[in-house]
Parts: structure tokens; C-alpha cells; sequence
């Protein structure tokens, strides 16, 4: 089996937002008082100094860059491009980088977008969630359907790589008003979609109001029927999915997140990060100081905001690389898995899942053995991933 190539790449955590919506889990925060950037700059420019000392010699020029948030569409330009410049300087960029920013499609976000691209970005992601005003204030944002449309418009105008976010399975929302919606999104002609189920998170607004009665969602059935139509329409309008969440027309797939779930290594920059890096033959996940104020305070104080940083063993890099591969439409090597952790899955579950309808098992050219989710494993993906952690064997004691 070939050795695929090692990619490496960058988040960079941008925690503020202008309102906090109640569905959001994220580490972001809205801010009393003026940003000052200056110190910002500073500090991203000194975290980025200090994992340039710790990583290997031989890491790779970086692939890919996504910022972030909190809102990043927020950020001056200038100060995009000072971190922009700092990575390169410090790693290089490979040839075909792709640089992402999520961003909001209020006015002045949309205004930005010319002197983001400017500043380096080429990608940008917009958090669109609704074409329906009504639901749009349900779900907290500050713009509404045609303040969407003209920030779509925009990007397009000023990018060649755009996506944009809508959200389903929302409180009163029909199967029919969202392929309506789905419609509106193909008119744009998008290269790429991401298509998110509305869960209710553990700490959000939208969590105390779901224990209190007053949030209806709908029932699993009814979410499943709305899977099932978001994968039959978006891939006969040319967007089919590539990930659970994700679709694209094929060569626009997102590359940073692809490193994901990919169990690429990649480097998380900004209040409340999270990381995979690989150092001296080890992989460890790294975490930063979550509240922003606090991590400027540490990289003022000693270079970094590590809150966390801790050796994965094999088990662990086994689960994760699960976790993350079994998303994928293309699924998972368990050669890969095999070689890189040592661990294989249970012949006597495989076959379980297989007699479920819920893996398809396959080998390529390279005889490279591949676990795929069916479409129903994708709508049972967490008990599908459950069992396969649940099944996992350590097929060399030495990989421990």
C-alpha cells in the first residue's frame, strides 16, 4: 500500500462574535469593549514563534489554514494577513494551499470579504443557517434572507472557492420548506454545501428551553426522512456528499477538513484551540487557555497558552481515527489503522455490521482494505461508531 503524504495544517481560533446564538456550543464571546488587535497580533505571532521551536525539523510546508470562530469575518484584514505571514515564514505553504475563513453574511462582514482575499484568504466559508427570515431570528442571527443572498453574491465575486451553511431539521420547519430551501441554495450554483442537523448541545439557551418543553424537534424518524431528502436532492443538483454533513462537486471538496478526518496532523492557534501534532515519533493533543483574556495573559507571561498537552496512545489514535473516517462517504482504511496503531477491529463484529446493512467492507487496487458506511450507518453513525470502538483488537502487543 502506498504511503500517503504527510500533510500538516493550522486552525486559528478567532473568539468573538457580535451576538451569541443559542444553538452555539463554540468558544466564542461578545465583547463590551473594543478588540485590541495590536495585542492580538502579538500573541498569535508568539504562539506561532513557540510551536515553530517544539515541532520536528521535518515538518511538512503547511496545506491548509482555517480560521475560525467566534466570527472571523469580524478580524481586520491586517491582522488576517500578519498570521498569515507568520505561518509561511515559519513553515512555508505548500503550492495548493487552501486558506479558509468562516464568515457571517451581515453587511459588514460582506464588506470585508475584497480585502480578505486580499489579505490571503481563498476560501471562504458563510454561516448562512436559513433562507426564512422567521427562522433566521429563531436561531439568534443578526442578518436575515436578503442580506444571505447578497453576501453569497459577493463571494462569488471575489472568490473561485465559497461554501455556505444551512441548517435542518428546525422547530416547525416541513420536509417541503426545506427542499424549498435547499432550491434556493442550488441557484447559487455552490460548489460546495454544508448541511448540519440542528442539535440541541449541553449548555446553550436552546438546551434549557428544550428541557423546559418549550423547543420541539423533530423525532428521530422525522429527522431521518430529512437526511434521507437533503442526500436525494443535493446529489441530483450535482452536490453529492462526501461527508455526513458535507457536499461538493468533485475536486471542491474542503481540504482542511478532510485533514480531519483524516487524522492529519494539524496545529490549533487562539483561545481554546485544539490540536494533533505529531513530535519525535509521539502524537500528542494540545489545548489552549479557553478564555481569550487569560491566553493573551499566558503568552504574555511564558510564550504559550497550553492548557493540555498530552501523549495519545494507540487505543486512543485507533478511536479517533474511527471517530473521524467513519464520517467520510469514502470511509476509512483499516490497513491505515492497522499500520499506524496496531489495532484491528473484531472479524465477528465486522460481519455483524455487515449482516446490519450498516458497512459496506471493500479493497481497492492496492488491496487496502476500507470500511464504508452504508446510508443507513450514516444515519446510525454514532451506534456505528460505538460498535467499532467497541470492537477494536490489539493485533500487536508491542503497539501499546
Amino acid at each position: 500500500m502506498p504511503v500517503p503524504k504527510k500533510e500538516f495544517g493550522v486552525y486559528v481560533h478567532w473568539p468573538f462574535c457580535a451576538a451569541k446564538c443559542p444553538y452555539c456550543d463554540f468558544n466564542s464571546h461578545v465583547s463590551s469593549s473594543p478588540i485590541d488587535e495590536a495585542r492580538f497580533a502579538k500573541a498569535y505571532k508568539a504562539e506561532i514563534t513557540y510551536w515553530a521551536q517544539s515541532l520536528d525539523q521535518n515538518t511538512p510546508p503547511i496545506n491548509s489554514i482555517f480560521f475560525g470562530g467566534g466570527t472571523p469575518s469580524l478580524m481586520s484584514p491586517d491582522l488576517v494577513a500578519q498570521i498569515l505571514t507568520t505561518l509561511e515564514e515559519q513553515w512555508g505553504f505548500d503550492s495548493n494551499i487552501e486558506i479558509s475563513l468562516e464568515a457571517n453574511p451581515q453587511s459588514v462582514d460582506a464588506a470585508n470579504f475584497k480585502n480578505l482575499r486580499q489579505a490571503g484568504v481563498n476560501r471562504l466559508s458563510i454561516g448562512v443557517q436559513a433562507f426564512d427570515d422567521r427562522a433566521l431570528k429563531a436561531l439568534g442571527r443578526l442578518h436575515d434572507k436578503n442580506q444571505a443572498r447578497l453576501a453569497i453574491e459577493t463571494a462569488q465575486n471575489n472568490f473561485d472557492r465559497f461554501s455556505f451553511d444551512l441548517i435542518y431539521a428546525r422547530p416547525h420547519q416541513s420536509l417541503e420548506s426545506w427542499a424549498d430551501e435547499l432550491q434556493q441554495a442550488f441557484a447559487f450554483a455552490p460548489p460546495h454545501l454544508s448541511l448540519y442537523q440542528l442539535t440541541i448541545e449541553p449548555n446553550t439557551p436552546y438546551k434549557k428551553l428544550y428541557d423546559a418543553g418549550k423547543l420541539a424537534v423533530p423525532a428521530q424518524e422525522m429527522a431521518a426522512d430529512f437526511f434521507e431528502r437533503t442526500q436525494e436532492l443535493c446529489t441530483r443538483a450535482g452536490l453529492p456528499a462526501y461527508e455526513v454533513s458535507n457536499h461538493a462537486k468533485e475536486g471542491d471538496y474542503a481540504r482542511h477538513n478532510l485533514l480531519y478526518w483524516r487524522y492529519g496532523d494539524f496545529l490549533g492557534l487562539g483561545p481554546g484551540a485544539h490540536g494533533r501534532v505529531s513530535i519525535a515519533g509521539q502524537r500528542y493533543e494540545t489545548v489552549t487557555k479557553k478564555m481569550p483574556q487569560e491566553w493573551l495573559n499566558m503568552i504574555e507571561e511564558q510564550g504559550h497558552a497550553i492548557e493540555q498537552r498530552s501523549v495519545l496512545n494507540k487505543q486512543t489514535q485507533a478511536t479517533e481515527m474511527l471517530l473521524m473516517g467513519m464520517r467520510l462517504y469514502s470511509g476509512l482504511s483499516l490497513t491505515q489503522i492497522e499500520m499506524t496503531t496496531g489495532h484491528t477491529i473484531a472479524d465477528e463484529v465486522l460481519t455483524s455490521l455487515v449482516e446490519d446493512e450498516l458497512i459496506k467492507p471493500q479493497s481497492n487496487k492496492h488491496n487496502e482494505k476500507r470500511l464504508v458506511a452504508t446510508l443507513k450507518g450514516m444515519m446510525l453513525l454514532n451506534y456505528l461508531v460505538s460498535q467499532l470502538v467497541d470492537g477494536l483488537e490489539l493485533e500487536h502487543p508491542a503497539c501499546k
